[in-house]
C-alpha cells in the first residue's frame, strides 16, 4: 500500500473511530465508545506507518 492510502485510511478510521466514540457516549454504549477508541488508534497508526514510509522514500532519493 502507498503513503498516501496509508494516510487517507488511516484518517478515516480517525474519523469513523470518533463518531463510533461520540454516539457510544450519548447513547451510553461503553462497548461502540471502546470501538471506536480502538478503531482511532489504529487509524493513527496508519497515518504513522504512512509517514514513515514517506521519510524512508525521500531518504534513499
Amino acid at each position: 500500500m502507498s503513503s498516501t492510502a496509508d494516510k487517507v485510511k488511516g484518517l478515516a478510521n480517525e474519523a469513523v473511530g470518533n463518531v463510533k466514540q461520540g454516539i457510544g457516549k450519548v447513547t451510553g454504549n461503553d462497548k461502540l465508545r471502546a470501538e471506536g477508541v480502538i478503531q482511532e488508534k489504529k487509524g493513527e497508526a496508519q497515518q504513522v506507518v504512512g509517514k514513515t514510509k514517506d521519510a524512508v522514500k525521500k531518504a534513499t532519493e
